[in-house]
């Protein structure tokens, strides 16, 4: 993938008499022109909600999961709930596999606790 330019320096060393624009006309007629790269299209920007800041308890939870290994190579992973406003843990979960159903099931448990006037999870 060589330029006219370059093609030009080459052609000189080998003792070739051409000036930069003869190579250039010659260089458009075999059309050995490089397509010129399209810039990338950008990705739309997505304009995200501002994080609303909870006022009182149970207003939001945010979920977390955290994956580890023991000494003995047992893979464990712990599921933290836990209130935005009162940064209290609601619940610690801990197995060696969490499935969706697992985590669905702590939440209905945490709501049906009395938990119940959250208003979004994150």
């Amino acid at each position: 993938r060589y330029g006219y330019r370059r093609i030009h320096v080459l052609l000189k060393r080998e003792g070739w008499q051409l000036g930069k624009n003869q190579m250039y006309r010659l260089y458009s007629e075999e059309q050995l022109q490089l397509r010129s790269k399209l810039p990338r299209r950008r990705k739309m920007v997505v304009r995200r909600q501002a994080k609303i800041k909870p006022v009182k308890p149970n207003e939001a939870w945010s979920m977390d999961f955290v994956a580890d290994q023991l000494a003995n190579g047992m893979r464990f992973r712990t599921l933290t709930i836990k209130d935005v406003f009162s940064k209290e843990a609601l619940a610690i979960e801990v197995g060696q596999r969490l499935r969706s159903d697992h985590v669905v099931a702590t939440l209905n448990r945490l709501a049906a606790a009395g938990s119940s006037s959250i208003s979004f999870c994150r």
